[in-house]
């Protein structure tokens, strides 16, 4: 649960090695599951971002991504692009020592693979839980998935060293096209995760409890079926404000993500960010600029919180 470090140089030789044998990045999905991958399941499970030696001030970045209809074909967007997501966090120093969880989110209504979680890794064992997920591409046709069953799961089972020890949220992006449904409900949650809720919890008060821990930003990206659409944006917004954020190129999506958290971080105002994608010769800096601009310079206020960091420090988190 985050130790390694993350190698391109790996990277790219899995790549070829997959080109040279035909195989596919999705090979478990590829291959026809349909079940979750152990490694991957949410029941009974806990999510940590902890620091050691080796990464003493960690970074918790999650990022789940809806993998029902127009939007199946995110992942494999995101693996390709894993290199600039790293290399922006890593080489330009926008975190420290980050730790990356992906995971993949469905209907509980109708889907077989609803909730797919996997572990926080700062090596390239995060390519691997990208490769683990199942791909299921169905999703119930009304413009809702299940969005607040992955909010519940960050907010009720996931734990930080960076908030535990230094009261410092991280970083939670949803990148989906529709809206969540109104109450987490309690038999989804006995099902697929294993809590035994006594009654179904709004939305909001999941969002409440998520916000509390992460930021958290909701991506609606072009090229999905309801891109663009004002219920969804106006949706999303209602729950986290600004941080609902529109793109208008699937492609900017790391670069988005890599940059957002360098804003959160304050390692870098939207002008260096950009300046930075335009040296690393990205074709993303236009739509990041306009995605972002709602956001600013990143500079934020800071608050003491209700308690005490277990390492003693000063108690402040980003607002």
């Amino acid at each position: 649960m985050g130790s390694g470090i993350w190698s391109t140089d790996v990277y790219d030789a899995a790549d070829r090695y997959r080109r040279r044998t035909g195989r596919s990045a999705f090979s478990y999905s590829d291959s026809g599951a349909r079940t979750v991958h152990p490694a991957l399941d949410p029941r009974d499970a806990v999510r940590e971002s902890r620091d050691s030696a080796e990464h003493p001030q960690s970074t918790p970045i999650a990022v789940l991504f809806d993998v029902t209809g127009s939007m199946g074909h995110v992942p494999r967007v995101l693996q390709s692009k894993l290199p600039q997501l790293l290399g922006l966090l890593l080489r330009q120093g926008y975190a420290k020592d980050p730790q990356v969880m992906f995971g993949a989110i469905g209907d509980a209504t109708c889907d077989r693979v609803p909730l797919q979680v996997g572990q926080f890794e700062s090596d390239n064992r995060m390519d691997d839980d990208l490769g683990r997920i199942v791909l299921e591409g169905g999703g119930g046709g009304q413009m809702m998935e299940s969005y607040e069953l992955a909010l519940y799961f960050m907010a009720r089972h996931t734990a930080t060293d960076s908030w535990d020890k230094r009261g410092r949220r991280g970083y939670l992006f949803i990148i989906g096209d529709e809206l969540a449904y109104p109450r987490v409900k309690a038999g989804e949650v006995t099902r697929l995760i294993g809590d035994d809720l006594r009654e179904d919890v709004p939305v909001r008060q999941v969002v409440d409890e998520v916000t509390a821990r992460w930021d958290t930003y909701y991506l609606l990206p072009a090229g999905s079926h309801y891109a663009g659409n004002r219920k969804v944006l106006d949706f999303w917004r209602g729950l986290l404000g600004q941080n609902a954020v529109e793109l208008d190129d699937l492609d900017a999506v790391c670069e988005t993500i890599a940059l957002t958290v360098g804003l959160g971080e304050q390692a870098i105002d939207l002008d260096a960010g950009l300046r930075d994608l335009d040296r690393a010769g990205s074709a993303a800096t236009r739509t990041v600029s306009k995605a972002l601009a709602r956001l600013g310079s990143g500079r934020r206020t800071v608050a003491t919180l209700p308690f005490t960091p277990a390492d003693g420090g000063s108690g402040v988190t980003r607002l």
